[in-house]
């Protein structure tokens, strides 16, 4: 069943009661959107309002008076610490594309519906204007929305234990067990939730990475360069775009491939069906190890016989549209990458054409 994406709606079983505000930390800019949110999210709408405890911490909030009554209504939370999936029924957030990549590290679940306010640099995810910011709000209170669905990729990192100081068995020196691993003996694994791209890279060694790609189970290539990018059609507009792959509108159910700088002058960028099984390793022969990030974080380093699977994860992230997903994306791809900006051509006159 291939389905319209302008059929894809915000409809609410009941009516939302709680909302998670996340706001750029470091940015003085955004002090005032969030208290105007907030003050309106639970005055107006009477709303449960959860704030990140850094947040509250900014000491331009924290001695703020007039501030004070509504900062005591708010619930607080800590990343990689409290679990918060079960409470939000959906998400604002005042940033860039970076906080909305943020917000949906921190459910490796379910994700709620994402409302995102463009307050940052670039904004090629965040379609929402701020200055309208109570009739928008109360729009998705009713459930008056389009919503895209963008794709996630499901991470597993399979590492073999090598440094005894750091992690025993899967406990840190100060006795908390990783977030997102589990144990096998002699193992370590840890499982992620992507939504831009996972990238593998050669890091600071001056050699090209030499990486063992495989598709089900099939060894498809070897990639020899900088390294190799793994996305979805979401972050297909991100790294993957700056290394010439094709832009996917998030809508296309897909996996994209695209190398770094590969030594190979018929290395193009490849796109395979969603639900494919990736695997990714060191050649046997790599002169070095590799190094592998998520969304621009966890970075950390590929050796001889560790593995990274990556598939289509069956938890999208719902992205509530501005207008709707055709429009959106095309307007992004307008207003922040300039897609096919050129000066037109003029037309011929009444003499040329005779």
């Amino acid at each position: 069943h291939i389905q319209d994406p302008a059929s894809q709606r915000l409809t609410w079983n009941k009516p939302p009661k709680s909302v998670l505000v996340i706001k750029k930390i470091r940015d003085a800019s955004l002090l005032q959107p969030f208290k105007e949110l907030c003050v309106y999210l639970t005055e107006v709408n009477n709303m449960i309002v959860y704030v990140e405890k850094k947040v509250l911490e900014d000491p331009a909030i924290a001695n703020d008076e007039n501030f004070g009554p509504v900062k005591k209504k708010f619930c607080t939370f800590r990343e990689d610490y409290d679990d918060i999936s079960n409470q939000i029924d959906f998400i604002i957030c005042l940033g860039g594309d970076g906080t909305l990549l943020y917000a949906s590290s921190l459910f490796q679940g379910s994700v709620p519906p994402v409302m995102a306010f463009h307050l940052g640099s670039l904004g090629f995810l965040t379609p929402f204007n701020f200055e309208n910011f109570q009739s928008q709000v109360t729009q998705v209170i009713e459930g008056n929305a389009a919503l895209v669905l963008r794709s996630r990729l499901k991470v597993k990192v399979v590492k073999e234990h090598r440094d005894k100081t750091t992690v025993q068995n899967g406990i840190e020196e100060n006795g908390m067990v990783p977030a997102n691993l589990e144990k096998e003996v002699g193992k370590q694994i840890m499982q992620y939730q992507v939504l831009n791209e996972v990238v593998v890279d050669r890091g600071p060694s001056s050699y090209l990475s030499n990486v063992d790609v495989f598709l089900d189970g099939h060894l498809i290539t070897t990639v020899q360069g900088d390294g190799v990018i793994v996305s979805t059609p979401t972050g297909s507009t991100a790294y993957a775009a700056a290394a010439g792959a094709s832009m996917i509108h998030p809508n296309v159910p897909a996996i994209m491939i695209t190398p770094i700088c590969p030594h190979s002058l018929s290395f193009r960028p490849i796109v395979v069906p969603a639900g494919v099984e990736l695997k990714i390793m060191l050649s046997p022969d790599a002169r070095n190890t590799a190094w592998v990030s998520f969304d621009g974080r966890k970075r950390q380093e590929i050796c001889h016989g560790d593995s990274i699977s990556i598939t289509t994860s069956c938890y999208p992230l719902p992205s509530i549209c501005f207008r709707d997903p055709v429009s959106d994306w095309f307007e992004s791809l307008a207003e922040c990458l300039h897609w096919n900006v050129r000066k037109k051509q003029n037309n011929f006159g009444v003499e040329e054409e005779e």
